[in-house]
């Protein structure tokens, strides 16, 4: 992206976002670094990306922006999900065309790697995100031993970062718990515009006398640490406690538990569960967490859980376990229904409530919709502008702006 200059005016901030996941992949940290770099394009940066390239993609080699692509491999379990092969002679290609003046790690694997190490051969200020409690998730795939040294590895990937970016003050508090004191919480904001209740069917919904189908949604991964089995099994217990009303679960998403899912569907509930793998995000996420009565999320290891503030958005209440940064958004009885961790007795309870009182899901949607403007990309966005000036004035960069020194305790 270009921007004209008078002689007079500094020229534009330069910004190489190294990530392991990118569009079309459509998952909590593609959708966070996409929009830290529309934003900051907007903001006036030039932004490169440097990124895994899709197999066979084409909408992806046509994607904007120009990002520059590293060659990979899917990785076993998550055929969606392809690894970046290590290859530093193309890392230190983008850099030497880039000419960064602040490089920003989004993820912690092979392309955050790299970047990293060359950002700090070269002495360029990086900054990085953490997205995902990986050493949490080593209990749901069964590699408890590991969860010491991935917690390790977390720490050393963050350590020497200007600044290292969390969305949740849980997330926040593990790292200072590490050891980590330049952090700064960012990347709860979500398009208020785009999510938003309008796009609730009234012919699906306020039809006189219909015996429309109370309709329970998840949206998320497939994956072991999101705990579906749960989730699957209040869906059932609910059924068998209200026979008598209409009632159907929509499952949006994709990856390695994905045949799993399908296979209990067949097996328990082939009419009423509905598994619709991954859905766009621009044209119909918004219609099905309008459509939805209750978002349903089972997870207790999110460092932010972005389809909780989504639903919310579109004024949909949440079911879901207050823990980590779902635990902030979540307000039983204001927003939403608490329940206990791993207790799919408890999720049952939560939502029998909902389907006994209409007037609770009313009140508990608003309640979700006032939540959820709280956190409109756009403060959050002009906030990412500052922060990264910020951490591009280690380099001493003319025109940077922002004030001093590199992170935010």
């Amino acid at each position: 992206m270009s921007h004209a200059t008078s002689p007079s005016a500094p020229r534009p901030l330069r910004l190489l976002m190294a990530t392991d996941s990118w569009k079309p992949q459509l998952n909590g940290v593609s959708v966070v670094t996409a929009t830290m770099v529309d934003g900051l394009r907007d903001a006036g940066w030039e932004v490169d990306v440097l990124a895994p390239r899709l197999a066979r993609d084409r909408a992806q080699e046509a994607a904007p922006g120009n990002p520059r692509w590293l060659d990979a491999v899917s990785l076993p379990g998550y055929a969606d999900v392809r690894v970046a092969r290590p290859q530093w002679a193309r890392v230190r290609e983008a850099f030497d065309r880039v000419q960064p003046d602040l490089v920003h790690c989004a993820t912690e694997f092979v392309v955050g790697r790299m970047a990293r190490i060359e950002a700090t051969r070269r002495g360029i200020p990086y900054t990085t995100s953490y997205h995902t409690d990986f050493a949490s998730y080593t209990r749901s795939y069964g590699i408890a031993w590991l969860r010491r040294p991935v917690s390790r590895w977390l720490t050393h990937s963050h350590r020497r970062a200007a600044l290292t970016f969390t969305p949740s003050e849980s997330a926040c508090r593990d790292l200072h718990d590490r050891g980590l004191r330049r952090v700064a919480v960012w990347g709860r904001g979500i398009d208020t515009t785009h999510f938003h209740p309008r796009h609730r069917r009234r012919d699906v919904h306020e039809v006189p006398g219909a015996r429309t189908p109370f309709t329970f949604l998840y949206v998320g991964r497939l994956a072991p640490e999101k705990n579906l089995p749960v989730l699957l099994d209040a869906f059932l217990a609910t059924r068998l406690a209200r026979p008598d009303v209409p009632m159907q679960l929509q499952i949006v998403g994709d990856g390695p538990l994905a045949e799993w899912v399908k296979d209990w569907i067949v097996r328990h509930a082939p009419d009423v569960v509905h598994c619709f793998g991954a859905r766009s995000r621009e044209t119909e996420l918004p219609q099905l967490y309008a459509d939805a009565d209750a978002l349903l999320f089972a997870s207790t290891t999110e460092t932010l859980g972005l389809s909780v503030l989504e639903a919310m958005a579109s004024g949909t209440p949440v079911v879901a376990v207050p823990a980590g940064g779902v635990g902030e958004h979540v307000f039983d009885g204001v927003n939403g229904l608490a329940c206990v961790a791993n207790n799919p007795a408890s999720m049952s309870s939560a939502m029998l409530r909902l389907l006994d009182d209409p007037a609770l899901r009313v009140r508990l949607g608003c309640g979700a919709r006032r939540h959820a403007e709280r956190f409109g990309a756009g403060a959050e966005l002009r906030r990412l502008d500052r922060l990264m000036r910020r951490g591009a004035c280690e380099a001493g960069v003319g025109g940077a702006g922002g004030g001093g020194g590199g992170g935010a305790d």
